[in-house]
């Protein structure tokens, strides 16, 4: 067996043949490993909406216009002035 996946698939198999009490631990981990991964999924992207907010606040300080500032950052028009309105 050297496909990872069905070697993975294999062992979960196995480890949900067991006893109801294993598969509720199982399903519990299961849970937590994805719930972590979506915490950390909306971190991520918490992060990269600030960072390219501030981006986009340098870019209209140093007076670049709006419809260049909304090409390269994907923020709309506006949003653009929105962010200059609360800074």
């Amino acid at each position: 067996m050297n496909e990872p996946a069905l070697s993975k698939a294999m062992t979960v198999l196995e480890y949900l043949s067991q006893d109801a009490e294993a598969r509720r631990i199982y399903e519990m981990r299961q849970k937590v490993l994805h719930d972590e991964a979506s915490m950390l999924e909306g971190a991520r992207a918490e992060g990269e909406s600030v960072g390219l907010t501030k981006v986009a606040l340098n870019m209209i300080n140093k007076g670049m216009d709006f419809t260049t500032i909304a090409e390269l950052t994907g923020l709309s028009i506006e949003q653009l002035s929105k962010l200059k309105q609360t800074h």
